[in-house]
């Protein structure tokens, strides 16, 4: 499928973005919006631009907001032949109002004057231009911020057209790091818009079985009983988002994995964040994977601590103790399921950092 050699090629290309890249590739199937927040130089606009340039003959528009942007440079400028006839119509040529995908950097820095006309754009894909409403052929308009909207300041209902939303940082690993300042030669891998279509039309016609409906139920169970309450209507959308990827996974029907990226929709704060994707990893993953991931988020907070101590030996000589048991814990999970790759690569990573330990703090 060209999609995926679209993916795997961006993959290859940006270091730890695997998951932000796949939401980038459903959002596009699914005809859905994504947002991604983060601090600058983490790549988001260079990740969002090479894939959109990627779907060839689709119209792209890209777009850095300030306080003082104006309509006029999302929407075009009132043109001057219409506006001798009493008729204020903007020319929307090469706009936001005539893209298939969009960009909009720091874009809860839209002002009121911008807002209103976004959010219709945005939620019912339609342009008031004098006032006729016109449909626009927008399929997935891409967000990003340094930071999180601020409470009060009357975003709630932009932040919310985003189905999907992930934090971008800085590349943790040593090696994805060099592997990131070494480069990769580009790939040409390319799809054009009428094939993009084709995917669109096919996510229509995904099955999704009854485990999976039952499955969200379960889900949105959960997540009441911890105070998180998405709303009815974030639960039907993310249907699209279920059925896109399986089609990105060349599947006719939904598995009960494919729930796995609702932990990227259906928080609305920051801090339940941790909380969703517990949940949606309990409910939607198999219990060995749920099991390596719960590992690998506690050696990182092993050595983040570490690292927070300023690399104490006393901390150290603990964190290794942790580390090692960790370890041993994984090797029972590889011993009682064979054939498992993930458990395989947790051990090598948890090894990794044993190792770093060892060499950088205590010398050894």
């Amino acid at each position: 499928m060209k999609i995926k050699d679209i993916q795997n090629a961006l993959n290859s290309q940006y270091s730890e973005r695997e998951e932000v890249i796949e939401g980038l590739m459903v959002a596009l199937i699914a005809r859905q919006h994504a947002l991604l927040i983060g601090p600058p130089g983490t790549g988001k606009s260079a990740l969002v631009s090479d894939l959109t340039k990627r779907i060839t003959g689709a119209n792209y528009f890209q777009w850095l907001l300030t306080r003082f942007s104006t309509p006029e440079e999302l929407f075009g400028p009132v043109s001057l032949k219409e506006l001798e006839q009493g008729v204020y119509k903007r020319n929307t040529t090469g706009k936001l109002p005539e893209a298939h995908t969009s960009f909009l950097d720091e874009i809860f820095k839209a002002n009121s004057a911008i807002l209103n006309a976004l959010l219709t754009l945005i939620n019912e894909r339609v342009f008031y231009n004098d006032g006729a409403p016109a449909q626009v052929p927008l399929m997935s308009l891409i967000g990003s911020s340094n930071e999180y909207p601020e409470e009060g300041e009357g975003l709630e209902a932009l932040f919310d057209r985003f189905l999907l939303r992930y934090e971008v940082d800085y590349i943790g690993e040593d090696q994805s790091f060099i592997s990131m300042l070494k480069g990769s030669a580009p790939s040409t891998a390319d799809m054009s818009i009428d094939e993009l279509f084709e995917l669109q039309f096919f996510s229509d016609t995904v099955t999704i079985p009854d485990e999976v409906f039952e499955a969200m139920s379960k889900i949105r169970r959960e997540l009441m009983d911890e105070g998180i309450r998405p709303s009815d209507r974030r639960f039907k959308q993310v249907l699209a988002v279920i059925r896109a990827k399986a089609v990105l996974a060349g599947r006719d029907y939904a598995e009960l994995e494919d729930l796995m990226i609702l932990k990227h929709s259906l928080w609305e704060k920051p801090e339940q964040r941790d909380k969703v994707a517990k949940i949606v990893r309990n409910l939607a993953q198999d219990a060995v994977k749920t099991r390596v991931e719960e590992i690998k988020t506690e050696a990182a907070d092993i050595l983040k601590s570490l690292e927070q101590s300023n690399n104490s030996t006393d901390v150290a000589v603990e964190s290794t103790k942790k580390l090692k048991s960790l370890v041993s814990e994984l090797k029972k999970l590889q011993k009682d399921n064979p054939n498992r790759p993930e458990v395989e690569q947790a051990i090598a990573l948890v090894q990794k950092s044993l190792t770093d330990i060892a060499s950088q703090v205590l010398g050894v």
